[in-house]
């Protein structure tokens, strides 16, 4: 048998041939950059996104919008819709006719992607409603349709099928793209484009997502993933159950919480390539550490409503924050979606393994249009363009790109990939490796055999979130036991050898659930009994 480096470096030379992956990248030429010519900054990030994708310098196309992030259903048929629709015709990008209905639909479309830059609005408001009468009872939603009536948008969502005309601005269109697994060029939709924004809380974490994406692109994006399943609803825990699967079959190391509440406070999370998550309304969990940053080029999305309400703040909702802290792309919602009505994180991600660009990946989970969705991050960037062993090597990557090739390799044969990852990770005395096996072991269900291998990789890490992270690791199997006592133990032992370090705010976060502080004795300067006697008169 030969040794197990070497059959890796054997593997991954063989691999080094080009990518296996054969969707195509979508052509620059077939791509439409809007900007708003109110804000100079929209412009100079329109200009810069041309020339780093190589799109023809024709096919930018500034318009004077409002410059606000939130505009009237009115406004943004003055400013937005109606000058778009003009500039296609002028430029005859597309041939447009009316169908038996007497809906106008484009019949022919040279632009197969729109990106809008930050600047353009993101929100477009709901009409007002007529005031009811005085007297009259509400009128109930209808379960059946509760988009009926509903006009407000995201800009964006609005835009993908905006050469449509005839039909109700309330409710929804559907998606042609939705599940498609053709590449959005062989799609023959002429009446879709896939639209994207590059847009964040500064232009400088603009312009960072941009340059991110195309230099990701020569090495691909390999590190972790993340994935924290909250129990909330069924759909979307099974969406990111698809998550967990699709990654360990493609040998993506994934650190998976499936505890109701989300990730604890500055969570030890490194390398973090790939986050997938849910439910709290702002930001929380790891990202509130001031170290934590994402590997460059790495994709991060947190599921839940309002989660692109605005994109100015860093420390509000999700979607801002995510690209605050170094993604390069997410995904979220401007307002109350529902949940059938937003991304399906599941197709989105194995999209994406397939070598679809981020758009692409985008538009093929979503299920409508004209609807609250956005996507953010540049729709070229192919985070997995060289996932099966091309592209430019780097030291950091060489485990994560060891744990692709093993699952490449063996794919049929699962016990000799793990024989194999054992001896690499003896060998190199790899915490990444072996905590990949614990992890791998784990969501197999073997808790003792992952136990013993999240101890090795204690003893392989060098930097302290990692040993953090492997306690993290061997205290959940308690948790998840049940054996809360032993959980407990193993929090308080943990806090007292890692010290006050940010990242052991996890450790009282998990604490506080598990073993909540009593509550504080009372005062007797407050409370009923220190009401006086002339004040009761005032709560009747």
């Amino acid at each position: 048998m030969l040794p197990a480096m070497r059959v890796f470096a054997l593997v991954l030379l063989l691999l080094t041939g080009g990518p296996l992956v054969s969707s195509a990248a979508i052509s620059p030429e077939s791509v439409a950059v809007l900007y708003n010519r109110a804000v100079p900054e929209s412009r100079k990030l329109a200009e810069m996104y041309r020339d780093v994708r190589g799109i023809p310098a024709e096919n930018l196309i500034g318009l004077d919008m409002p410059a606000a992030a939130d505009i009237s259903r009115g406004d943004f048929e003055k400013w937005i819709l109606k000058p778009l629709r003009w500039e296609f015709d002028d430029r005859r990008w597309w041939k447009r006719q009316k169908d038996a209905g007497g809906v106008t639909l484009p019949t022919v479309n040279r632009i197969r992607v729109l990106v809008t830059m930050r600047g353009v609005p993101l929100r477009i408001q709901a009409l007002p409603k007529p005031t009811p009468k005085p007297g009259a009872p509400p009128v109930p939603p209808n379960p059946q349709n509760p988009v009926a009536g509903r006009d407000e948008a995201s800009v964006d969502s609005e835009l993908a099928m905006f050469g449509v005309e005839g039909v109700p601005v309330e409710g929804v269109l559907q998606n042609k793209f939705y599940q498609s697994e053709k590449p959005v060029a062989d799609a023959n939709l002429p009446f879709l484009v896939l639209t994207a924004r590059i847009d964040a809380p500064t232009h400088a974490t603009c312009e960072r997502m941009i340059r991110d994406a195309v230099e990701v692109e020569k090495t691909g994006l390999w590190g972790r993933a993340y994935v924290d399943i909250a129990n909330k609803f069924p759909q979307g825990d099974q969406w990111l159950e698809s998550v967990v699967k699709a990654g360990a079959e493609a040998g993506i190391p994934a650190v998976v919480d499936r505890f109701n509440d989300t990730l604890p406070k500055n969570y030890p999370m490194t390398d973090a390539a790939l986050y997938y998550g849910w439910y709290d309304w702002n930001v929380s969990g790891p990202f509130l550490n001031s170290r934590f940053q994402f590997r460059k080029g790495a994709v991060a999305m947190h599921l839940h409503s309002f989660s692109a309400e605005q994109l100015s703040s860093g420390a509000k909702n999700w979607s801002g924050a995510l690209l605050e802290k170094g993604a390069a792309a997410t995904i979220g919602n401007v307002y109350e979606p529902y949940l059938h009505l937003t991304h399906d994180f599941g197709i989105l991600h194995q999209r994406l393994l397939a070598g679809y660009s981020f758009g692409e990946a985008c538009w093929m989970a979503m299920p409508v249009t004209s609807w609250q969705g956005v996507v953010l991050g540049d729709p070229l960037y192919r985070p997995f363009r060289h996932f099966d062993g091309g592209g430019m090597k780097q030291d950091e990557d060489i485990e994560f790109r060891a744990l692709r090739a093993a699952a490449i390799e063996w794919k049929t044969d699962s016990r000799e990939r793990a024989k194999q990852l054992e001896k690499a990770a003896e060998r190199m005395k790899s915490g990444i490796l072996a905590e990949s096996i614990g992890l791998d072991l784990l969501q197999q269900g073997d808790s003792g055999g992952a136990g013993q291998w999240f101890r090795t990789a204690k003893t392989y890490y060098a930097r302290t979130e990692d040993k953090l992270r492997g306690d993290f690791n061997l205290i959940s199997i308690d948790r998840a036991a049940s054996r809360k006592d032993l959980a407990v133990r193993g929090l308080r032992e943990a806090q007292m050898f890692y010290g006050p370090i940010p990242e052991s705010d996890a450790l009282k976060g998990w604490l506080d659930i598990l073993d909540p502080p009593p509550p504080p004795p009372a005062d007797p300067t407050t409370g009923p009994a220190a009401i006086k006697p002339e004040a009761i008169g005032n709560l009747k």
